[in-house]
């Protein structure tokens, strides 16, 4: 058996790494900011007594985490793949994201928690600082979210959709906040204040559900949205000497990373490289794929059981069909 050229590279014929600098940058930036601003919103989520103030002061650390999960996975994404990590580290991306998504939906249960507490015993609130802290808020929540949503353009990655989801609960918050404040001064319902937490607590939910699901969906592996399976084999079983296409999976390594693995019966008479080619250039090409695994076998060498035996009978009911019209 002949030595590979170099060990190093000796656990795939592709680097499973992702570079993401534009990400990088802009986590970067949302990060420093999204630290000062909640260490402001905190003191004056204190300072005010406003539930409201303090539950996106509590949205905000959840913020600090989730970005800070995200860099880690930005980091790790970058490292090459290994004898025990064949994907590399891509996958942590998801992870985080989970993570991310998990804990947005804790938050917003204890935001409703105190909300209903609230609700039972009002409590007052600072309108001046309340309003002052919310409007800079707004800002400040405004601005991150124009910069998350440009980088989630310009590269696709699940960790910038969870960072962006989060901004955008705490933009809306912020609205939400300075309404409540509006409200109360003007009719003095101290009962806002908790309304209004509950409404953020629901949008906080409501964005960590959708995390939570679409991680889920890559971490069991299902096929992404944007693929149609059935279409996609039928499209194999148009290459030229494929016969048959069974054993097929494809699933997501991390939000834009695809594998696809198939096993197909192909013509004898047909040399199996030029069949490879066409069927790596129809998946790059008409798909986006470019890893993929796929096995050539022969249905009297690779029965697959009950499915061979099928696929053989009805082989030979064309060929006798074929003969009895000639």
């Amino acid at each position: 058996m002949s030595k590979p050229l170099n060990a190093k590279y000796d656990y795939h014929h592709l680097e499973h790494v992702k570079e993401q600098s534009r990400s990088k940058r802009t986590l970067w930036i949302t990060l420093y900011l999204t630290l000062f601003f909640t260490i402001v919103e905190i003191i004056g989520g204190i300072l005010s007594n406003s539930l409201a103030l303090l539950s996106d002061s509590a949205h905000m650390i959840s913020d600090v985490i989730a970005l800070g999960l995200s860099m880690t996975a930005i980091y790790l994404a970058t490292r090459p793949s290994n004898a025990k990590y064949t994907f590399g580290y891509l996958r942590f991306e998801i992870i985080a994201s989970f993570l991310n998504g998990l804990a947005l939906c804790v938050i917003s249960i204890g935001i409703f928690i105190e909300g209903i507490r609230r609700f039972l015993k009002p409590e007052e609130i600072d309108f001046t600082l309340m309003l002052t802290i919310a409007s800079i808020g707004f800002v400040v929540n405004l601005v991150l979210t124009l910069v998350l949503s440009r980088s989630h353009h310009e590269e696709e990655n699940l960790n910038i959709q969870s960072a962006l989801w989060h901004f955008i609960g705490d933009l809306l918050s912020s609205a939400g906040v300075i309404i409540s404040a509006i409200v109360i001064y003007y009719t003095n319902w101290l009962f806002f204040d908790p309304l209004i937490s509950i409404i953020i607590g629901g949008i906080i939910f409501y964005g960590g559900y959708r995390i939570i699901k679409e991680a889920t969906y890559i971490l069991m592996e299902s096929v992404p949205d944007k693929f149609n399976l059935d279409e996609i084999r039928a499209e194999l079983g148009k290459v030229e000497g494929v016969e048959d296409v069974h054993e097929m999976h494809l699933w997501a390594i991390s939000s834009d990373h695809y594998s696809l693995t198939a096993h197909m019966f192909v013509r004898a008479d047909i040399q199996q490289f030029c069949i490879i080619l066409a069927v790596n250039d129809m998946l790059k090409e008409k798909y986006g794929i470019t890893h993929s695994t796929i096995q050539m076998e022969h249905a009297n060498i690779h029965p697959h059981g009950e499915y061979g035996k099928q696929f053989l009978k009805q082989q030979e009911e064309k060929q006798h069909l074929a003969q009895s019209t000639v």
